[in-house]
């Protein structure tokens, strides 16, 4: 039964099948990034430039 059902509304036409599997590629890239980037950011907390930056660069007004 769900076999029937993943073949009569995913696979049985190509060009949908296709599209499933590039949407589904470029969702979990995404995903992945993302992921990825705010594990990097909370690992590295206070060690990056974007947390130390005011302690080295003035601003233009001052």
């Amino acid at each position: 039964m769900l076999g029937n059902t993943f073949y009569n509304s995913i696979v049985k036409r190509n060009s949908v099948y296709v599209s499933t599997i590039f949407l589904g590629a470029f969702t979990f890239g995404v995903g992945f990034d993302v992921a990825v980037s705010s594990f990097w950011d909370r690992w590295n907390q206070g060690k990056q430039w974007k947390d130390i930056r005011d302690k080295y660069v003035q601003d233009a007004d001052s």
